[in-house]
C-alpha cells in the first residue's frame, strides 16, 4: 500500500496502524445539517487513508502523499497550517487522552469538489487514533470529534452531515440523519437495479467557504430562528405564517431550510416504495431553491444541471456548500454517454474550464484497513 511505504520510508519502521474515511455526497438535504434539520447522505468510493504510529513526546510529524517536500515536524498545535490544521485539530481535540503521533496521509478525493476530503481527512485520523489508544469512541462520536475540531480549531462552522456520513455509511446504502438527535438509519440505495447510475460532475470550479459567505448563511438562519422564536428553522411548522415574520435574505433562507426538510423526507419515502425513478423531481426541486432561496449556487453549477437534465438525466442539483464544487445527477445508465456530451458541450459553448465526470456508488464508512 502507498501510504505505508511513503511510512515506512519516513519514519523507519511501519506505522501501527492503517485507517481509511470515505469523502461523501449529499443526496439531498443541503444546508439543513446546522438548522438542526435531515439529511440524506452516501460515502462515495474516494476518501483518505491515514497510517499512524503514536507518540511518547508531544511531537507531531505529517506526511501527505498529495503535499510536496518531506514530513512536517510540528511541536504544538499553534504550528498548524493549511491542511495539517484538520489533522493536528482532531489531536488537539483529544487532548491529554493522545499525546504525539508519526503520520502519513494519502486521499484521492478530488480536491475542492465539494467531497468533504475535510471530513474524511478528520474521520480517518480521529479513527485510527481511536484504535490506537482505546478510546472507545463510537462511529458517532468520532464524527462529533471531528466537526468540533473543524468548527473550535480550523474555524468552519459546518454541521455534522459531512463526518458522519464519513463515520457512519454503509455500502450500498444512504444514510438518513437527523442532525438534531443523531439519531440515524440507512436507507437502501440500489440504483443500478432500476437501470441507474449517480453521476457527480466536478465543475472545476474549487472553493473556499471557511467562513465567507457560508458563515454568513448560518447567521442569517440563527438570526431568523431568533425573529421565528424557535429553536432553530427545522422547528418551523407553518410556513407561510413564518415568512411573513421575515424579509429579504432571512425570509429566503427559511423558505428553502423548511421545503428541503420535507424534499428528504419525501425522497426516503419514494426509496421505502421503489419508486427510485421518481426522485429526480425533487432533486430539480432542491437545486432551485439552493439557487433561488438560498443563493449559493454558480454559473457553472447551474449549467450543469440544466445541460445534464436536457441530455436525458431524470433530475440533478448541485450538492456541497455551494459557490462551485459538484452537481449530481441520476441518470439512466444508457444514456450515461449523452448526459456527459451535453454537459461538456455547455461549458465548451460558455467558455468554462472543462468538467470532470465521477459515476459513484454507495461505498463502506470509515474502517481499519
Amino acid at each position: 500500500m502507498r501510504v505505508v511505504e511513503a511510512f515506512r520510508a519516513a519514519y523507519g519502521a511501519s506505522p501501527e496502524t492503517v485507517w481509511h474515511a470515505p469523502g461523501r455526497v449529499n443526496l439531498i438535504g443541503e444546508h439543513t445539517d446546522y438548522n438542526d434539520g435531515f439529511v440524506l447522505p452516501f460515502a462515495v468510493p474516494w476518501g483518505v487513508t491515514a497510517a499512524i504510529t503514536p507518540r511518547a513526546d508531544a511531537t507531531i510529524r505529517l506526511l501527505s502523499l498529495q503535499a510536496d517536500g518531506g514530513p512536517l515536524t510540528l511541536v504544538g498545535h499553534e504550528e498548524s497550517t493549511g491542511w495539517t490544521r484538520y489533522v493536528v485539530g482532531v489531536l488537539a481535540m483529544l487532548g491529554d487522552r493522545v499525546s504525539g503521533a508519526d503520520i502519513a496521509i494519502d486521499g484521492d478525493v478530488p480536491q475542492g469538489a465539494g467531497l468533504s476530503s475535510s471530513a474524511a481527512l478528520e474521520v480517518a485520523v480521529a479513527s485510527a487514533l481511536n484504535d490506537l489508544h482505546g478510546l472507545g469512541l463510537t462511529p458517532m462520536e468520532i464524527a462529533l470529534l471531528g466537526q468540533k475540531a473543524e468548527n473550535d480549531f480550523v474555524g468552519m462552522p459546518c454541521g455534522i452531515m459531512d463526518q458522519a456520513a464519513s463515520a457512519l455509511c454503509e455500502e450500498g446504502h444512504a444514510l438518513f440523519l437527523d442532525c438534531r438527535s443523531l439519531a440515524s438509519r440507512t436507507i437502501p440505495l440500489d440504483l443500478a437495479s432500476h437501470g441507474l447510475a449517480m453521476l457527480i460532475i466536478d465543475t472545476q470550479v474549487h472553493h473556499e467557504h471557511a467562513g465567507g459567505e457560508y458563515a454568513k448563511r448560518r447567521a442569517e438562519c440563527e438570526s431568523a430562528a431568533r425573529k421565528l422564536g424557535v429553536p432553530a428553522l427545522r422547528d418551523v411548522t407553518d410556513l407561510p405564517a413564518a415568512l411573513e415574520l421575515l424579509q429579504g435574505d432571512e425570509r429566503r433562507r427559511t423558505m428553502h431550510v423548511v421545503t428541503e426538510n420535507h424534499r428528504v423526507e419525501a425522497l426516503i419515502g419514494l426509496l421505502r416504495a421503489g419508486a427510485v425513478t421518481e426522485i429526480g423531481a425533487l432533486l430539480n426541486a432542491s437545486h432551485l431553491s439552493l439557487r433561488d432561496q438560498y443563493e449559493v449556487s454558480s454559473p457553472e453549477l447551474d449549467v450543469a444541471v440544466e445541460a445534464a437534465v436536457r441530455g436525458g438525466a431524470r433530475g440533478a442539483r448541485m450538492t456541497g456548500g455551494g459557490f462551485g464544487g459538484s452537481a449530481i445527477a441520476l441518470v439512466p445508465v444508457d444514456r450515461l454517454d449523452r448526459v456527459q456530451e451535453s454537459v461538456a458541450a455547455a461549458y465548451a459553448e460558455r467558455g468554462f474550464q472543462a468538467p470532470r465526470f465521477l459515476p459513484a456508488t454507495p461505498a463502506r464508512g470509515a474502517h481499519r484497513i
